[in-house]
């Protein structure tokens, strides 16, 4: 990644904020396993986490996968996009209730929702999340 893509802080580095388009390639960030992170040591699940920008209304993007392992759960106190991509990630509300989300498919996540990610998926995602990116994940 160039340095017109980044801007630096002390804690972060930002996408640029100056107007223009900006090409991420594959490969430019290495996916971060959440079994240690989380303390799961049986879960297959990775992830990547960027801050986009550094305002008030912070956003960051990220990739998403998970094979068939343990079921973890996750509280989401922002508001999170996530686009599958490929395969499927399933997913339950504190409701019980199920949702398979496939290749195309889109899953809203709002501000105090926990749900529990099924070991049944499979699948790859790449969101965004309205706030500033996990360290842990980065």
């Amino acid at each position: 990644m160039s340095e017109k893509t980044v801007t630096q802080t002390a804690e972060y580095s930002y996408l640029s904020q100056k107007p223009g388009v900006q090409l991420i390639k594959a490969g430019t960030y290495e996916k971060k396993e959440l079994n240690g992170l989380l303390g799961i040591p049986a879960l297959k699940s990775q992830i990547i986490d960027v801050p986009i920008c550094s305002k008030e209304n912070a956003l960051s993007m990220g990739y998403f996968s998970m094979q068939p392992s343990e079921d973890f759960e996750f509280t989401y106190t922002y508001l999170e996009v996530k686009v599958v991509l490929k395969g499927k990630i399933v997913i339950r509300d504190d409701q019980g209730i199920k949702y398979v989300a496939e290749a195309g498919d889109v899953l809203i996540f709002t501000p105090d929702t926990t749900v529990i990610f099924d070991k049944e998926s499979d699948g790859e995602a790449i969101y965004t999340g309205h706030r500033l990116p996990e360290p842990s994940f980065m």
